[in-house]
């Protein structure tokens, strides 16, 4: 089989033009079955390896576990190692996504500094036939247009997946015919991930009903590839007859949309890359021949239906910096957004004002300075007249605030508490009781 299994790979990567014989190249080692394989393979095809190993620092000793087999795999090997360390975490919370993006980020910015680094000529994946059918299934599943039904493709730029015509049951053979050892990441058996659902559960039972559903999947998305081929092109030349961009702002021609076979294909291919969804881009389609003015939101742009075209813009980024109050009574302070933030003291039982745009305080409880900052992912309050905590962004949601002004949406906190919602609703514990001797009032105007 070994000769077999190495003569298939070295076809592919012949075949897809990935690499030339004898090329310096990066790969990614984790120590699992691909990517040790990976390494192995390319050695043995004669390529000259740097591997590199990302330890992101998730699963305790698991992940040093990790990172020492690839250190004495390579030393066994004689491969030049470069080992990039992680706080995984605290990446993904200074930049307010999640922590599989944030891995992807991190480690793709270090692969492709290290290839220029080492005049390498790629960066090898070990993404297998397996990998490519998981991703088919999850853009199915989650809602996708032609080109994520395509799968992983062998070449994205720099990076090169030299592993994508064989499958994990190939590999893991493979290397317990030449008897080499390779690690397992014990999260890879869990069903919490979406990925690792199809994997352990669907694909299972995919295969019952077809033994030979992985190729079935695979050689689907092999076609659709080839189709992806001649629709883009098609969407392309449509793209140009109908666009204009000017000073980032993208004017959509509604006569000539209309004479298109499928406005909604050619919307769908210009607005999901500004983050607009299916549903909003079908209601938009829908739009064409109403009044002018309906406006639509993503989380970065906002799209403007006028007379005869659709204009469609980025939402301005807040640059807005924490500011911190000076709490004196009688004083004010301008907000961004030409807002004035007005505070006052009042004693005990003065009537305390109904408006939104007011928050009244037990000035007693706020200990220590008020800072006025955006609201972030993961911020949490509890609504005035409520006893459990509420997220900002379920709290936003459920008020129906638009993407545009959840953007601009500030809040107020005193140490790690949020107490106001600036212009929506404040917070039960800092709310006045009769035990309150003089009210704090945050006004805006």
């Amino acid at each position: 089989m070994e000769g077999l299994f190495i003569n298939r790979i070295k076809d592919f990567i012949l075949s897809n033009n990935l690499l030339a014989p004898g090329a310096k190249v990066v790969a990614g080692v984790s120590g699992g079955a691909d990517s040790t394989a990976l390494l192995l393979i390319l050695l043995r095809l004669g390529y000259h390896v740097h591997a590199v190993h990302c330890n992101f620092h998730l699963r305790g000793s698991e992940s040093n576990r990790d990172q020492q087999f690839v250190t004495d795999l390579c030393n066994k090997l004689g491969v030049e190692l470069e080992i990039c360390q992680y706080n995984t975490q605290q990446y993904a919370s200074d930049h307010g996504i999640s922590i599989e993006m944030a891995a992807r980020e991190l480690r793709y910015t270090d692969f492709e500094r290290i290839m220029h680094k080492c005049c390498a000529s790629a960066v090898c994946i070990a993404h297998h036939r397996d990998d490519s059918v998981e991703t088919v299934l999850l853009n199915l599943i989650r809602g996708t247009g032609i080109k994520g039904l395509t799968g992983i493709k062998p070449r994205n730029g720099h990076i090169i997946r030299p592993l994508l015509c064989v499958s994990r049951e190939d590999i893991e053979n493979w290397l317990n015919e030449i008897g080499q050892a390779y690690v397992t990441d014990s999260t890879n058996l869990e069903t919490d991930y979406t990925r690792n659902k199809i994997r352990n559960q669907l694909l299972p039972l995919m295969r019952s009903i077809n033994p030979d559903a992985d190729n079935a999947v695979n050689d689907t998305a092999r076609h659709l590839q080839q189709t992806y081929a001649i629709y883009s092109k098609a969407i392309e030349k449509a793209i140009n007859r109908i666009v204009t961009i000017s000073d980032s702002i993208t004017t959509i021609s509604i006569p000539e949309l209309n004479k298109e076979a499928d406005a909604g294909a050619v919307l769908f291919e210009i607005l999901t890359p500004m983050g607009f969804n299916s549903t909003q881009i079908e209601d938009v389609v829908t739009s064409l021949n109403s009044q002018p003015g309906t406006r639509f939101f993503s989380a970065t742009h906002q799209l403007i239906k006028e007379r005869d075209s659709l204009t469609v813009s980025p939402i301005a980024s807040s640059t807005f910096k924490p500011m911190t109050l000076d709490l004196k009574p009688d004083t004010t302070s301008a907000l961004p957004d030409g807002c004035i933030l007005n505070i006052a003291t009042a004693h005990a039982g003065t009537p305390i004002s109904k408006l939104q745009s007011t928050a009244t305080f037990d000035a007693d409880l706020i200990k220590g300075p008020v800072t006025i900052r955006p609201w972030q992912e993961g911020d949490w309050f509890i609504p005035f007249g409520m006893k459990g905590r509420k997220l900002v962004s379920d709290y936003l949601t459920d008020c129906k605030v638009s993407a545009f002004d959840r953007q601009k949406q500030l809040v107020a906190t005193c140490g790690n508490d949020i107490i106001w919602v600036m212009g929506r609703r404040s917070d039960n514990r800092y709310r006045v009781t009769d035990k309150t001797t003089t009210q704090l009032i945050l006004s805006l105007s």
